[in-house]
């Protein structure tokens, strides 16, 4: 299970394992999504697979991560989503009715976001072989001309920026998983990015990284980032918007909130002299309307990402060994 959380097992496999066996200068980057050269046009190309439990939650369920999250890691790269590929893997016994609610979530939640779902397969294994429905999808979106945006572009005073409040999407999971209640409804904020991307964009095409703290939430994604770039990350507890329930339920449950999974947040590595009209814009949109300035890009203690306490002390955000929540997304 440590394996696919997204956490330091997750980054040996691909390491160890697969990228040797495919062996390729466009897999290399290990971006959210690929940016390819076809045809004159730069494309970039992403694949996902949703594998939650329960297939409904706060907030939305297997079908709008499928759409979103796909969307989302074309987004990664300054790319508009157009088309998706969607497949379904059934458990034998599965209601009908679950399924078409999934898959009206999935039309309902391509329209939101804008894009068209082109194609796609069905296949059924035995009962017991399955969780009742597994989803992949596979999307391809346009980047637009002069934007390079990739985890290693990450410089030393660059400002990061985080589109929202964190961890509830991993906390709004769990309470339905697990029947949990934390004195207030904790709703998923799993949504489509790419009208943000775009209102940031057209701010300055110069954006160095952007990222969705998906699994392994906002922690693992800064390690991803400072490992690609060779630059040191520091950020501010305080800085970083946490939601109380959301708090509170990691507290209970001792968890830390910057490790639990977002499915509708992402965090920016922007130029210093552009910072503050590329915040003005994502707090201008309803996706990004609580972005916060959390850190600075730093040369120093390279690779490693390190949290400013309220007490004044530092502590080491390091890559998670597996996943806090497992079948989260």
């Amino acid at each position: 299970m440590g394996h696919g959380g997204g956490g330091l097992l997750s980054a040996e496999l691909m390491t160890h394992l697969f990228a040797p066996a495919y062996g390729n200068e466009t897999l290399a980057g290990l971006a959210d999504s690929a940016v390819l050269s076809l045809g004159g046009a730069r494309l970039a190309f992403s694949t996902d697979s949703y594998v939650v439990r329960p297939l409904f939650f706060p907030g939305g369920s297997i079908g709008d991560l499928a759409v979103n999250g796909t969307v989302n890691d074309l987004a990664m790269s300054g790319a508009r989503a157009a088309y998706l590929s969607c497949a379904f893997i059934l458990e034998e016994g599965t209601d009908l009715t679950v399924v078409g609610r999934v898959a009206q979530a999935i039309g309902t939640a391509a329209v939101a976001a804008g894009v068209t779902v082109a194609t796609g397969d069905t296949k059924v294994v035995e009962t017991g072989h399955g969780d009742g429905i597994y989803l992949n999808t596979a999307g391809i979106g346009l980047v637009p001309a002069g934007v390079d945006i990739r985890p290693q572009r990450a410089t030393p005073g660059d400002v990061v920026i985080v589109s929202g409040p964190v961890g509830a999407h991993g906390v709004a999971v769990l309470s339905m998983r697990e029947g949990l209640e934390f004195g207030a409804d904790v709703v998923s904020d799993t949504a489509p990015l790419g009208g943000l991307v775009a209102a940031m964009l057209a701010v300055t095409p110069d954006l160095h990284v952007l990222r969705d703290p998906t699994r392994g939430g906002l922690a693992a994604s800064l390690n991803e980032i400072a490992t690609a770039s060779g630059t040191g990350i520091e950020i501010g507890e305080r800085s970083v918007p946490v939601p109380e329930p959301v708090a509170a339920a990691c507290a209970f449950l001792g968890l830390d909130p910057f490790y639990v999974a977002n499915e509708g947040r992402l965090v920016a590595f922007v130029p210093p002299d552009h910072a503050d009209a590329v915040l003005a814009a994502m707090r201008d949109h309803p996706q990004g309307a609580g972005a916060a300035v959390i850190g600075t890009c730093v040369p120093e203690h390279p690779g490693l990402v390190v949290a400013r306490t309220p007490l004044g002390t530092t502590r080491l955000l390091d890559l998670p060994l597996t996943e806090q929540l497992p079948r989260i997304c």
